[in-house]
């Protein structure tokens, strides 16, 4: 049955026309240039290969033939196709800065706890997951979070013992940086009072016992036994995801944390012409980037389709958790301060494997103690590998506010998630306490300061939403309109600026900008169609956008039922 759904799939996808010289007519449109500069159109012109070639502006009509080209040319137009809109509103597609394509995907095909809002809830999901799919040995899912649950506490195995019906569970929290286990699945790994956390990671114990969390490094404690997923499989949570994005208008996303088998996926949907969405790969670590890029990164593959150009750090774990690395212990929890994944030296000797065979760096960082740790292995860095090297730093939610300048120098990137401020706000405020959230979700410093600003959602912690993305960028607010007057408002940016972080900036944290961005001259035909213009629409009506069509490379791929 899975087969013939992926072939179903990839047969909508390849029947779209070939390339030819074409208009996209009569559109609302509307783009933006770095800067802010926001720019109108009534048509774009798409050259065979994919391209914008030119945007015709809102008081001018659209190129045709004259009398005598006509006669001369024996009255062949002067495209092979033209799509009117019918006044539609058209902007370039959206490039997610941060996000786990496969992981989503998977997601998806399994167990979603991510709406649930208590622990009964959470069960009775798992209950009735059990009861429908009685043959799969293992139960896997993602997206609980006790915060949402108001637990107070971190899940146990004994919360499965009456829903597990003897199956081993192991279920992802919502940040993917820890794990809750049943005793079952504990056996399975041999995992007992007396296992030691390892290296950046923590097992949560009661009493001297293994409670059921893993956070971080100890995941693998557990994940080394669950059974991984076919080739196959593979292929269709990334046709899932794939689904997703192109649903929400995203035409480009940076996956961070690539493995050699999302790579081998990413090639052997793309070889039979499954791969629509743009894919700008950062590698899961060194030895992987080797394996694929071998000497440096790949070239662009299938028509700007795919490229491995980075490589994936970590240098601690998730605020949620209790894994991310900082400068004081948590407010919540005294006797913590996080996780730091690697020394000084560690982290700086990835940096320079990477940045000696050219590959970009991108490292997580959350805490303000990473977040400086990173800063001081850039400064260190940079002194051997110059020219542009775009460094990035991932997430940079909890900095310092004496670290914030530090984000100018260099050509850093401060890739963020918008919507993290407004599910973590109430979160954050416990962790940290009311004193030490000055440099928290600090979009508006990032710029002030000089860094380059590119949004993203880190799907699927986040739902790849970049209207929610846009919204919660420029009110610091929910859905909910909460809180009043915004939460840190002093931190948030122009609605110019969110946009710009979410197309052409992220396009260039990823390298990309010749290649997409904004439907600049040259870039490729990657817009979408949406039923409201979002530059004047306010923040509840933007967040209520849907979108119709979704194209790339001037062609059609994706259309609302």
């Amino acid at each position: 049955m899975k087969r013939y759904l992926i072939s179903a799939a990839v047969f909508t996808l390849l029947s779209t026309p070939a390339f030819a010289d074409g208009i996209v007519d009569n559109v609302n449109g509307v783009t933006i240039a770095d800067g802010g500069r926001v720019i109108h159109f009534k048509a774009i012109l798409i050259d065979k290969d994919g391209r914008v070639t030119r945007l015709v502006p809102p008081g001018e009509e659209a190129p045709k033939l004259s009398r005598k080209e006509l006669k001369k040319n024996a009255g062949k137009p002067l495209y092979d196709w033209r799509v009117d809109m019918g006044g539609k509103t058209v902007l370039p597609g959206f490039i997610d800065a941060h996000g786990h394509v496969l992981e989503m995907g998977f997601g998806a095909l399994s167990l979603d706890l991510s709406m649930t809002k208590s622990l009964d809830e959470a069960k009775s999901r798992i209950a009735a997951y059990i009861a429908g799919n009685p043959d799969r040995k293992w139960v896997l899912g993602r997206g609980w979070n006790q915060e949402a649950w108001g637990l107070g506490r971190f899940p146990t195995a004994a919360d499965l013992e009456s829903v597990s019906g003897g199956h081993p569970i192991w279920l992802s929290r919502a940040d993917g940086h820890a794990g809750w286990a049943n005793h079952e699945a504990m056996r399975e790994a041999g995992v007992t009072g007396s296992t030691v956390s390892p290296a950046g990671g923590r097992i949560e114990k009661t009493g001297g016992a293994p409670a059921g969390v893993f956070v971080d490094g100890a995941q693998g404690l557990i994940e080394k036994v669950v059974p991984q997923p076919l080739p196959k499989e593979r292929d269709a949570a990334f046709l899932t995801a794939q689904r997703i994005l192109l649903g929400y208008g995203v035409t480009a996303v940076a996956d961070m944390g690539t493995t050699l088998d999302d790579w081998l996926t990413y090639r052997r949907m793309a070889d039979i012409g499954g791969l629509r969405v743009r894919i700008m790969s950062y590698a899961m670590g060194v030895e992987t980037a080797s394996r694929i890029g071998g000497k440096g990164p790949t070239p662009w593959l299938y028509n700007d389709r795919l490229r491995m150009g980075g490589v994936k750090l970590y240098a601690d774990g998730a605020l949620g958790s209790r894994g991310a690395w900082l400068l004081k212990p948590y407010a919540d929890a005294p006797g913590q301060s996080g996780l730091g994944f690697l020394t000084d030296d560690q982290l700086q000797n990835q940096m320079s494997r990477a940045a000696m065979d050219g590959f970009q760096v991108a490292v997580h960082a959350i805490g303000d103690r990473a977040n400086q740790m990173v800063l001081d292995a850039i400064q260190v860095e940079s002194e051997t590998y110059t020219g542009d090297r775009r460094w990035r730093i991932e997430h940079a939610q909890i900095v310092d506010p004496t670290d914030l300048p530090r984000f100018g120098k260099f050509g850093t990137i401060a890739s963020m998630q918008p919507t993290h401020e407004t599910s973590d706000r109430t979160m954050a405020e416990a962790r940290l306490g009311p004193n030490r959230l000055a440099g928290a979700y600090a979009w508006k410093s990032m710029l002030t300061n000089g860094a380059k600003l590119a949004f993203g959602t880190d799907f699927p912690v986040e739902k790849p939403d970049p209207f929610a993305t846009w919204a919660a960028a420029f009110t610091r607010q929910d859905a909910d309109g909460q809180p009043q007057g915004g939460w840190q408002p002093q931190e948030l940016v122009t609605r110019e600026q969110a946009w710009w972080a979410m197309t052409g900036a992220a396009a260039y944290a990823g390298f990309a900008e010749k290649q997409f961005g904004a439907l600049a001259l040259g870039q490729r035909a990657d817009f979408i169609v949406v039923d409201r213009d979002p530059t004047i629409a306010s923040p509840t009506d933007l967040r209520a956008t849907k979108v119709s069509e979704t194209w790339i490379g001037g062609e059609k791929v994706w259309v609302r039922k």
